[in-house]
Parts: C-alpha cells; sequence; structure tokens
C-alpha cells in the first residue's frame, strides 16, 4: 500500500475540506486527494492533509456490523477461548517466529486494502475489503481452531462463507482450486525480510472444499472487527485443517487448474500436505497429534478426526486413498 503524504499550504478557511467529507468514505478520501495533486492551490493545511492522507487511521466503515447474529448450526464441545488469552497467543510468521506478535502486528496498515480477485474468471476485479466485506454480509460461527502444533483454541470469528466470494468471483469450469495469496509489505513485517522463507504466504482448497459450507472468511471476532495479529481485515478459517492452512490478511483469490503450493508445503513437503486434515491417528514426523493442549486451560484432550467437523466434510475425500489426507 502507497501512503501519500502530501505538502500543505495555507488557504483560506473556506476552501478546507469539510471534515464529515473527509471521514465518509474511502473513495471521498481518494477522489480528494486526486483533485488536490492537479489543483496545488486549493489543497489543505498540513495537519488536515495527515487526516486525508492516513487512510489507515480512519475508523471501519463495517463496525456496525458487528456483532454479528450467532449461526447455531456449528456447536462446541468446550466454552469459547477468553478474548485475552486468544489476542496473546498467535502465529502470524511475518512478523516472527513466536506466538508474541500482537504489538508488532500493529503496524500493519489494513485500511485501504485492495483484494483482487483473478484466475479462471471471466472478469478479473480488484476491490476493497471494506466494499467486500459489506457486499458480503457478516454472520457469527464459533469454530474449534487446531494447530499443527497440537494446541487448540475454541473462537467466535464473525465474516461469510467463502462459498459466496466463489459465487461473486463466477469462475470457469476450469477452475479446480482457489489459490490465496497474502500481502507483502517486509517494511512493516519484519519477517518477510527472512530469505529463507518463500514468501509471501501462499495457500489453496480445491474448489470442493472452498464452496463447502463451514469454509469461512473471518473478517472479525468476538463480536468486532478483526484484530491485526489475528489476520485482518480478511483471514481464511477452516476448521477441520490444521492452523496454517488458514492463511491471514489476504489480498488475493486466485482461480486455478493447478494444485497450489503452500508455503510450508515449499519449506518442507515432508511435515506440510496439501490437504493438511486433522487426523489423531497420524502423528507429526516429530510429534503425536493424538492430544491436543487447550490454550487458556492447559487441559488435554484426545484429538477429533477432522478436529470434530467430519459430518459436514468427510464426504469431500470419498475415493481419494491414494491422496496424502493428513499433514
Amino acid at each position: 500500500m502507497n501512503i501519500i503524504r502530501r505538502r500543505g499550504w495555507e488557504i483560506p478557511e473556506s476552501q478546507i475540506t469539510p471534515e464529515h467529507l473527509v471521514f465518509s468514505r474511502r473513495k471521498v478520501l481518494i477522489a480528494g486527494a486526486s483533485a488536490l495533486a492537479m489543483a496545488p492551490a486549493l489543497a489543505p493545511t498540513l495537519a488536515q492533509a495527515q487526516r486525508v492522507s492516513d487512510a489507515a487511521n480512519l475508523p471501519d466503515p463495517n463496525a456496525g456490523l458487528y456483532p454479528a447474529k450467532r449461526n447455531d448450526k456449528y456447536v462446541l464441545d468446550r466454552p469459547i477461548t477468553d478474548e485475552k488469552v486468544n489476542a496473546s497467543y498467535n502465529n502470524f510468521y511475518e512478523f516472527n517466529s513466536s506466538k508474541n506478535v500482537a504489538e508488532q502486528a500493529q503496524k500493519l496498515p489494513v485500511r485501504p486494502w485492495a483484494v483482487k480477485i483473478d484466475g479462471l474468471v471471466d472478469k478479473p476485479i480488484e476491490i476493497d475489503a471494506d466494499d467486500l466485506i459489506k457486499k458480503m454480509g457478516v454472520e457469527e460461527r464459533a469454530y474449534r481452531h487446531r494447530c499443527v502444533e497440537a494446541w487448540g483454541m475454541a473462537i467466535a470469528w464473525s465474516g461469510f462463507p467463502l462459498k459466496k466470494l466463489v459465487e461473486f468471483a463466477n469462475p470457469q469450469g476450469s477452475a479446480k482450486y482457489v489459490k490465496m495469496e497474502t500481502f507483502l509489505n517486509p517494511k512493516v513485517a519484519p519477517g518477510q525480510r527472512q530469505s529463507w522463507y518463500p514468501w509471501p504466504y501462499v495457500e489453496g482448497l480445491s474448489m470442493a472444499e472452498a464452496t463447502n459450507d463451514l469454509a469461512f472468511i473471518a473478517t472479525g471476532a468476538y463480536g468486532h472487527p478483526m484484530a491485526k495479529q489475528h489476520g485482518a481485515p480478511l483471514r481464511l478459517a477452516v476448521p477441520w485443517k490444521y492452523g496454517f492452512k488458514s492463511i491471514k490478511s489476504i489480498v488475493r483469490f486466485s482461480f486455478v487448474e493447478q494444485r497450489p503450493k503452500g508455503m510450508w508445503e515449499a519449506l518442507q513437503a515432508s511435515e506440510y500436505g496439501f490437504w493438511a486434515n486433522v487426523n489423531p491417528e497420524v502423528p507429526h514426523p516429530r510429534w503425536s497429534q493424538a492430544t491436543e493442549e487447550v490454550i487458556g486451560t492447559g487441559e488435554r484432550r484426545p484429538t477429533l478426526l477432522y478436529n470434530g467437523y467430519g459430518e459436514f466434510v468427510a464426504d469431500l475425500y470419498k475415493g481419494m486413498s491414494g491422496e496424502r489426507l493428513w499433514a
């Protein structure tokens, strides 16, 4: 994202853009900024120019969508993880490899946030995340989250089914997979300066998985818009898979014919496969997956096949005995 910072000139008060227009919509800001660039005599004072250009600090225009109505189809076998615990225990390798990424993640500018939808579609488009969220609508779902590191949480996500975005994109019949890509901004994400990782983070789903009712694009959590350390403004939630599949801060959805290779699969395919479905009977090469630690409680629970979502997704993998379905 390019942050435009303009010089200031003193002008009569009557020529200053009214504040309610400054904060109304991103499109108004961009249009106003373009006009000012062509007409320096009409430029605002320095203080106001900073408000116009610093779009990242503008209020979320979709904040009124939260808290969203809960979809009761998906029930939990455990309490939702405390928000304070969840907010301080995150994997976000774009920033660092520890769980303590919340402070660094606040540097990520998430507004404006352009989302590309391209590949095997009739009309590739680019749409702002705020506009996409408004178009798709928001509901709340309580999902279990299971990390490949053998720990789990329960999270109240807000967002929309991925299949709604697929319908919006209207992919061609030759599209077999959805490839998702995160942002690339090493100036604010120090982990992306580490050249041994194949940035940007990439993940993918088959079309059958992407259009399954359970696949979800999360835009918020705990009744409010998404915190940056959770992957604002758009992240994937596929609760029957290990957590590394749930790519954060998505900037691109590409409909492709060839199976995409995720970042972790590219790094170590023997440990992190494409399908990555949760299975207690298939250990990670370096540890057991038979149980998991419930973060925030220290309790250990038996791991559930498909993380407990088999009734929704098991049929996706019938006849695929030759595939390595478990990471």
